[in-house]
């Protein structure tokens, strides 16, 4: 998937959750179902995830390769990487809970502030995707806590999968609220 098509599907991904969040009560936000996360709780895991990311992608490029070395082998495409990252939550589900069980869950009145900052680093990795090189993107790698070491476009294709993901659990969660 070139880059500029990794842009649109990342602001395609994120409309749908912005669309899906702006219908719901303000209650959905602190409460969730029992033993799951709150609404709160998923955006913000998915900004800390997007934070790390834009700070990652912000590093010069020779430090990236200087730390963590280059690629010794094509990207994966969307799908294998959408593939892979499904079987490693399987996997390695006691860590995934493990790694999660003590994030904060954020008041509603932080919801407006959690939000925007939502907004700003979904739109600063469009930007940072769209500029950065194809060699740079395909060469460079950064290890992603549950995968391993993966490319830096497959790490931006999986940011917008993993959207999808906390969507679709938001949207099972509270459907049968």
């Amino acid at each position: 998937m070139d880059k500029f098509a990794i842009a649109d599907l990342i602001e395609e991904k994120y409309q749908e959750l912005f669309d899906w969040l702006n219908q719901q009560p303000a209650e959905n936000w602190e409460v969730g179902p029992e033993g799951k996360w709150t609404t709160s709780q998923h955006i913000l895991h998915l900004v800390n995830s997007l934070q790390l990311l834009n700070n990652v992608l912000s590093y010069p490029r020779f430090f990236l390769k200087y730390k963590f070395g280059l690629s010794n082998r094509p990207s994966r495409d969307y799908d294998a990487v959408v593939k892979r990252y499904q079987e490693k939550l399987v996997e390695h589900k006691d860590k995934t809970i493990a790694f999660n069980e003590n994030l904060k869950s954020p008041l509603l009145k932080d919801r407006i502030r959690l939000m925007t900052r939502l907004q700003i680093q979904h739109k600063k990795l469009q930007y940072k995707t769209r500029k950065i090189s194809d060699v740079n993107l395909d060469t460079l790698v950064i290890p992603h806590p549950l995968m391993g070491k993966m490319t830096v476009r497959e790490l931006i294709m999986w940011s917008a999968y993993h959207t999808e993901h906390h969507t679709s659990i938001l949207k099972k969660l509270y459907s049968t609220s």
